[in-house]
């Protein structure tokens, strides 16, 4: 299925399995608290392209936690606090 069918897929099944969910960050991502993101998932999670998030952390708007091999992790507390401050100067 390409990819665009993918997404209208995904979106109507969750629209209609949630309809009437009002869940919050915690119910959803709350599992997540403690584990570390490649950058790639740190992408997704802030919504920003790979090539967007590489920017922000060479320009030192983020830090990777640790760093195995050539890969860097990034702690979900930091993105979490990244997105809610860019969520907040975008108004």
């Amino acid at each position: 299925m390409p990819v665009q069918e993918r997404v209208k897929f995904f979106t109507l099944v969750g629209e209609q399995a949630f309809r009437d969910e009002n869940f919050s960050h915690e119910e959803v991502f709350g599992h997540l608290a403690e584990d570390d993101f490649t950058a790639a998932e740190a992408a997704e999670y802030l919504e920003v392209s790979i090539a967007t998030f590489r920017r922000l952390v060479r320009d030192g708007k983020l830090t990777a936690r640790a760093e195995v091999g050539r890969s860097q992790l990034f702690t979900v507390a930091d993105l979490r606090a990244f997105k809610r401050q860019r969520t907040a100067i975008k108004g």
